[in-house]
This record gives C-alpha cells, structure tokens and sequence, in this order.
C-alpha cells in the first residue's frame, strides 16, 4: 500500500511538473533563418572584397544572431561552427585568396578568441531569454486559468432561450484581458452581463471576479435591472475602496445587462458605456442605443443614480447580439474598424453557435488573423413557442 501511494504521489508530482512547464512560444520563421541569411550575406561578400579585407571576422556576431532565436547549446554549436568556418576562409586559397600560413596569423587567432567569447555571451544571453519567455508563458497560462474558471460554461438553453458564447484571447503580449460574460436563470427570467474590464492582466482578472460574483447574487435578488446594475455600482465600490493609491478611479468596467422574460415579448437593457447590442431579426439588423445612457459599473459616483432602462420588442425567433470592443475596434489592413452591424446583416436567420462561428471566422479574415484585444460574445436567440407549453 506505502508502494502504491508512494508511486501515486510520484505520478502527481510529475504530472503537476509537466503542467508547470509551459509550451514556449515558437519564435517566428524570419528570426529562426536569421542565422542562416547573416552566413549567407558573409558568403556573398567574401569573394568580392579585397584580400586585405578579412570579412570573414563578421562571423563573431553570428552566435549573437543565434542566441535569439535558439537555446545555449545550439548556440555553443554555432558558435564552434563559425569559428571551425572563420579557419576555413581564412587558410583557403579558393576562397579568398589566401595562403595556409594565414590560418594561425595573430590577427584571425584573435578572431578565433573573440568569437568563442561572444559565444559564451550569447548562450548566457539565450539562457536569459528561454527563462524570461518560460516566466511570461507561466503567467500567461495561469491568468487564462484564471479566466477560463470565471467564465464557466453556460447553459445552451433556459427555458425558451438558446444561449451561445465565444471568447478569443488577443493575439498581443497581454493575452488575457478583463472581457467577461454570464448568463443566469431567474424567475424574473433570463439575465445576461456582457462587460469589458478597464486595463488587462491579474489585475483585471480579479476585478472581472468581483464583478461576476456580485452580478451572480444580484440577478436573483433585485426585482429589475436598474436595481442590479446599482448593486454592481455597490459592490464594485467597496471593492474598489480597497485598492491603494489611485487604482480605485481607474478601476471601472462597461457593461450591458439584459433580461429576457419568460412570458413577454420584450427584452429590457441597461446599457452602462458599452457598445450597443444587436437585434437581429428576419427584417435586418438593428443596433440598440440607449436613449438616455447610464455610466460605467464604479463610475456612477460621479453622475448620481443614473442608470435607466429601455424596452425592445423581442419575439420568437429574435437574436440578441452583446460584445465587448474587441469586436469593433478589430482593424482590418486598411486600419479601418470592423463594421459589425454591416457584417453581420447577411447572417440573419442563422443559429447562435453558426453565428458566432461566422463571426470568428470573418474577425481573422478581416484582420489578416491578427487580433489585438481579447473578444466576448454573446448570442442569445428566443425559440419558437411558448415556454408555459
């Protein structure tokens, strides 16, 4: 038994090992053939310099060059490699005109030296490199934990209200941001938060946490939206009040949240700085504007009570569409913004999932695969029928 959980705990413990070692990002193609170009272009200038001109002494940078793209030990390897090479040009008539006796002259043994010591400076420096890219790929990797256990799965459908979500990470440095989405089940019916964290890393993450908690506890409890998004502005300050410095002005989220009742056909929005959501019916597609706009989540202390609601119409077979930025502000090669309203216009009459799906698609190919800021989706489509059926 003291055998089996020995080995147990040996399998946990490598496999947590395994777990701690993220992949590390793979550098792009341009810098891996770096090296081999720099040789290339030493190549192409050797025969048509003067004798008098050594340029074979270029080669020292060539571990330097290396060391940027590849670890110590294929560093060392290069390193061993330009020196062998600097020998070779240098003692070789076919090459470079040269006699033997040039290969030991004091001048290219110097060469030979200052090469192995720039090797040395290179594989310190690829080591430096490898650790700062292992530290930043672990961070990186716990923060979409992080993020990943925020943003639980939800339900695909809640009574009469197929439900669908999409959230891609950023393409940039900061891969995790604050863009946050949740969908909850009340008896005053369907209620859904689509918001966006000012600022990225941890700590949006942990603000995204505050916000999501309170909206978890809030939707069941107040008996519309105006009074949820005052228990978010609550719980947001006293979260805020706890942060040092000047954090707590900075620290504010945009957001819409939107009740979907079981048995009317009608959906109510509060919409607190965030872009408009869509409504998408068989007619076309409309942008909802707030027709008296209600201010950020930890902002209203600065304009009073001033969130307000609006009232669509929202029938069988009606789509809602809520977003964060990521989805506008997404350039395409031009830099010009992505037109959602006029995008999405041709997909009416498609399914939650096919729809977002279609967005995904159609954000990379507008972008040209480049995504600068984390995106939230999410589709929220009343089925046919009544649900007290």
């Amino acid at each position: 038994m003291r055998r089996l959980l020995r080995g147990g705990h040996g399998v946990s413990r490598a496999a947590r090992a395994g777990a701690e070692q993220p992949r590390l990002p793979a550098p792009p193609p341009w810098l891996r053939w770096l090296p081999a170009g720099y040789l290339a272009v030493v190549l192409a200038i050797e025969p048509v310099t003067p004798v008098d001109w050594p340029v074979s002494f270029l080669l020292i940078a060539l571990p330097l060059v290396a060391a940027y793209a590849y670890g110590p030990w294929a560093v060392a390897v290069v390193t061993v490699f330009a020196i062998v090479f600097e020998g070779v040009l240098a003692g070789t008539p076919c090459c470079a005109g040269r006699f033997v006796g040039y290969l030991w002259d004091r001048h290219y043994v110097a060469n030979y030296v200052c090469t192995s010591l720039v090797g040395v400076l290179g594989a310190i420096l690829a080591v430096h490199r490898t650790r700062r890219e292992r530290t930043l790929a672990t961070v990186r990797t716990v923060a979409e934990t992080a993020q990943r256990v925020l943003l639980r799965p939800v339900p695909r459908r809640l009574g009469q209200v197929a439900v669908e979500t999409l959230y891609l990470s950023a393409a940039a440095e900061a891969r995790i941001g604050g863009d946050l989405y949740e969908v909850v089940p009340t008896a005053f019916g369907v209620r859904l938060l689509v918001g966006d964290v000012r600022g990225k890393g941890l700590v949006a993450v942990e603000t995204a946490a505050t916000m999501l908690g309170a909206f978890r506890e809030a939707a069941h409890d107040e008996p519309d939206l105006t009074g949820v998004a005052r228990r978010m502005e609550r719980s947001m300050s006293r979260h805020a009040a706890q942060l040092p410095g000047g954090e707590a002005a900075e620290r504010f989220v945009t957001a819409v949240f939107a009740e979907i009742p079981d048995h009317e056909p009608v959906i109510r929005i509060v919409n607190c700085g965030h872009p408009p959501p869509l409504i998408i019916k068989e007619g076309g597609v409309a942008e909802l504007h707030a027709t008296d706009p209600s201010p950020p989540i930890n902002l209203g202390v600065l304009t009073g009570d001033g969130y307000h609601q609006d009232v669509e119409p929202f029938g069988p077979g009606d789509q809602l569409l809520l977003y964060t930025d990521g989805v506008t502000e997404t350039r395409g090669p031009g830099g010009a913004f992505y037109p959602l309203a006029e995008r999405v216009g041709p997909w009416v009459g498609l399914a939650p999932r096919e729809l977002l799906d279609r967005l995904h698609e159609d954000l990379l190919a507008y972008s040209g695969g480049n995504l600068d800021d984390d995106i939230a989706a999410l589709a929220a489509y009343r089925l046919p029928g009544d649900s007290r059926s």
